[in-house]
């Protein structure tokens, strides 16, 4: 069996980013004054990009800058309500993914769509298996040209291994070997170093730039802003659905690459009362969590944290910082592999989120539907965890109704009818419900994922005047956001993770929105 991933060609180290000179070759793709909107939200606003031949072009922005929407145009999953695309001169209009496949428009997203129970040999040729004469699937013959495809890309790996039993790394390359197989010629690789490790990046980096040099195409959307500075030739910036910057990557940092993306300044954005606040003095009551050197292989390593009685500690990171799973673990649903937990002083190792919540641990996720019933009434979504404690031996509606519609006001649910159908509110409601739900007991550790994703500023208030009433009642809070202004605004102490580690903490000082990205 060959070891699973080995680069070939790479004894010397690759010199990093080329620079193409933009007016060197014309662009194979381009797309002008790209505009789209959603209901009255204006997503795109005259958006310009270009990509050139065998470049690796970096996207950036904030969350909600409009990247992810400039590519789901490119690859025919949206079509834009103003603007143009030209692919290699020839003016496009794909009005479907398969359209834009076909034209040879590859999308990588970070959920790879590989198939883990298929061998590697069948991701690679996925949904188009060679056959022999008699209409059989050939499997010698795609073994035989799945391997060396994959060779091509400067990968070898045994073909006939099942995917799923590979690394989230080497299954990323099999997904890439598959996009340039299929005869893709502009790749896009959405947040593909996000939950990888400082060598399988480098991995990926080196089979990126193994496919510049084949004359491939890419687009490189990170909020990693060092790895983009790592791979990239140019990097283009957007900043609230309009095309800010584009720029050769050599020579530009990190920081500049922020100010760009805040829009402002760094160092005044620093003393704007609306991008940067003082954090109180530290609060002196007694921990109530207590992490100390928690690791999980491939997740987060070497996590330390304290959260005491009555404050809120905001964790801050993009996606795949590692939150998310230092989360899961807490409530039970993930099993460190060491790392020492307590809670109130007593070490603690939930087995299940039914075993971490007798323990007197809620955790509000980040998926709400994930936890939400919309079918059913308000008041059983609110009161299923809870219904052997709130209606005893006998089941009463009555009584389960009561309870609920005092959550329900208490978290101004709206309108206020416990009876209604959940799938019947809005968005910022239905969030509400999910938080009561964890109010039927009062919990000693609030664990809020992304407690504001997707709510209007009302309803955003409304859930983070109730978490600042809950730590005045002694809860001790966890609050993980991709949010800086959401961390900065609530917290009594902010920890900064990125790939899975904690790389800062601020405490009893000024910190500003610019300060979180530059450890992030």
């Amino acid at each position: 069996m060959d070891e699973p991933i080995v680069l070939v060609g790479r004894t010397t180290p690759n010199p990093g980013p080329q620079t193409p000179d933009p007016g060197a070759a014309e662009p194979l793709l381009t797309l002008t004054g790209v505009s789209k909107r959603f209901g009255g939200a204006l997503a795109l606003d005259d958006v310009g990009f270009d990509l050139l031949p065998g470049e690796i072009h970096g996207l950036i922005g904030e969350n909600g800058a409009g990247k992810s929407t400039l590519m789901k145009i490119l690859s025919g999953v949206h079509s834009p309500d103003e603007g143009e695309i030209a692919l290699r001169g020839e003016t496009v209009r794909f009005g479907s993914p398969a359209e834009a496949k076909a034209r040879g428009i590859g999308m990588i997203y970070q959920e790879l769509s590989v198939m883990p129970t298929l061998t590697v040999a069948e991701n690679v040729y996925l949904g188009r298996q060679p056959t022999n004469r008699a209409g059989l699937v050939d499997w010698k013959r795609m073994r035989q040209r799945s391997a060396a495809a994959l060779r091509e890309l400067g990968i070898t790996i045994d073909v006939t291994e099942r995917l799923g039993k590979l690394s989230l790394g080497q299954q990323q390359l099999v997904e890439i070997g598959r996009v340039v197989f299929s005869g893709a010629d502009v790749i896009v690789l959405d947040e593909p170093t996000s939950a990888l490790s400082g060598p399988e990046a480098e991995r990926l980096f080196a089979v990126i730039r193994g496919l510049r040099a084949r004359g491939k195409s890419l687009i490189f959307i990170s909020h990693f802003l060092e790895d983009v500075l790592a791979v990239a030739d140019r990097v283009t910036v957007l900043k609230n659905a309009r095309h800010v910057a584009t720029m050769p990557s050599q020579g530009v940092t990190k920081h500049r690459l922020i100010e760009l993306m805040i829009g402002r300044d760094a160092t005044s954005l620093a003393e704007a009362s609306e991008g940067g606040t003082t954090l109180p003095p530290p609060v002196n009551s007694a921990p109530v969590l207590e992490l100390t050197g928690l690791s999980l292989t491939g997740q987060f390593a070497d996590v330390g944290l304290t959260v005491r009685a009555g404050e809120i500690v905001g964790v801050f990171g993009f996606l795949g910082a590692g939150m998310t799973e230092v989360a899961r673990t807490l409530f039970g649903c993930l099993r460190p592999l060491t790392g020492t937990m307590r809670l109130n002083g007593r070490v603690i190792r939930p087995a299940s989120p039914m075993a971490a919540t007798r323990l007197g641990i809620a955790y509000l996720t980040e998926n709400r539907r994930a936890t939400l019933f919309p079918r059913h009434e308000v008041y059983k979504n609110i009161t299923l965890a809870h219904l052997n404690r709130l209606v005893g031996p006998v089941f009463r509606h009555p009584s389960e109704i009561a309870v609920a519609g005092s959550l329900v006001n208490r978290t101004g649910v709206r309108p206020a009818n416990p009876t209604m159908r959940a799938g019947h509110l809005s968005g910022g409601n239905q969030q509400k419900v999910v938080l009561a739900k964890w109010l039927t007991r009062q919990p000693k550790l609030l664990i809020l994922n992304e407690p504001t994703r997707g709510m209007d500023v009302g309803a955003k208030r409304e859930v983070l005047d109730l978490i600042k009433e809950l730590r005045a009642e002694g809860v001790a809070i966890l609050l993980l956001s991709t949010e800086p202004e959401t961390v900065i605004a609530e917290s009594d102490r902010i920890l900064v993770m990125s790939k899975g580690r904690i790389t800062k903490e601020f405490a009893n000082e000024r910190v500003s929105k610019d300060q979180l990205m530059e450890f992030a």
